[in-house]
């Protein structure tokens, strides 16, 4: 491991003269990915130094243990190298999870889609929820929400919406929400007060540019329509609203958000990019179904990920076994707690499964 850090250091440090270099500067491209490349490396190369000071300050203080004769000041020495020795440990724990391969996808923007399940007119008002929980995280760390594509109901739930979430590293934050929501509460629509369990699904894509998903024109089709809403919302009289098919995979995305059948196009396109994409990892991923055992759980559809349950106060992550009281909190945007445990247990396997 050392090797490789020592090899990492020479490279930043390269780079480091390389972003001041004018030659470089002037070609901008070139500048802004080897600043990118700067950038990515520095938490590492921080842990690094951190690390290395230690060890110095360790070895110093065990010198010193050597040749104080002073029996208090000995003591304390032994005190501050244990003390040392703990800090190591925990600065190698950390390079080691800062040396595990980046997703590459960590740092792109989020697709973000939201599907009522099971469970009726309920299932479609826990999806509005969802979103306005989604939002509430946005707006409290500094992302951006965009509505795409909103299907209501009259009752004022969600049959369905897909929303670009943009802000930095927007995807390692949201990439674990993906998967089957369950809510145990009693309906706005239920006079009995009965407890009722319904479901939503959430589907997180990265936004994808051009360059990384090849779509040609031949293989899709275009077609216009006007935009409606439930109660007569967003209704508009032309032909603004965009539907994209694409036959290779069956993937059909619409956009009827905006007034523009430009803007529509846009957002309907950023959509496929990503639903593409996707389509072709999980098909890939599939191939390679032990790999994906080790993970918390980031793309199957399928999957009951979590349990929302209000009489009790609780939401449980059933991936890593994680309940949490504070379910107001958590609807009102309060996810962080949950996401770091989620990116922990991840890193950790993937630690694991290096060492095996």
């Amino acid at each position: 491991m050392l090797e490789k850090l020592k090899s990492i250091k020479d490279r930043f440090d390269c780079l480091t003269k390389e972003i001041a270099d004018p030659q470089v500067i002037a070609d901008t491209k070139t500048w802004q990915k080897k600043v990118k490349e700067h950038s990515n490396l520095q938490p590492l190369i921080e842990e690094y130094e951190r690390y290395e000071k230690l060890t110095k300050d360790y070895e110093d203080a065990k010198i010193l243990i050597d040749t104080e004769s002073d029996a208090e000041m000995k003591s304390m020495l032994k005190d501050e190298c244990e003390n040392l020795k703990g800090k190591i440990s925990e600065s190698e724990e950390k390079l080691k999870i800062l040396l595990l391969p980046k997703d590459e996808n960590d740092t792109k923007n989020v697709i973000l889609e939201i599907r009522g399940g099971a469970g009726g007119e309920e299932s479609a008002l826990f999806a509005h929820s969802l979103l306005r929980m989604y939002q509430m995280y946005c707006d409290s760390h500094k992302f951006k929400m965009e509505i795409l594509n909103i299907e209501e109901t009259e009752l004022g739930g969600i049959k369905e919406v897909q929303a670009l979430i943009k802000g930095k590293n927007a995807y390692a934050r949201f990439k674990y929400e993906s998967g089957v929501h369950r809510v145990q509460r009693v309906p706005e629509t239920e006079s009995q007060g009965r407890v009722h369990t319904s479901t939503a699904t959430v589907a997180i894509l990265p936004e994808m540019e051009d360059a990384d998903v090849e779509i040609n024109d031949k293989d899709i089709r275009i077609d216009l329509f006007r935009s409606s809403g439930a109660g007569g919302q967003h209704i508009n009289k032309t032909e603004s609203a965009i539907r994209i098919t694409h036959f290779p995979t069956g993937i059909v995305v619409s956009c009827q958000d905006e007034r523009s059948q430009t803007q529509n196009k846009e957002k309907a396109f950023a959509m496929l990019r990503a639903k593409v994409y996707d389509y072709y990892q999980q098909q890939k991923e599939a191939e390679y179904k032990q790999n994906r055992k080790s993970q918390v759980g980031t793309g199957d559809r399928s999957e009951r990920i979590r349990t929302y349950n209000f009489p009790q106060g609780r939401v449980t992550d059933h991936r890593i076994g994680l309940s949490l009281y504070n379910i107001n909190e958590f609807m009102n945007g309060d996810l962080d707690e949950m996401i770091d445990a989620l990116t922990l247990a991840d890193q950790q396997k993937k630690l694991s499964e290096q060492n095996d």
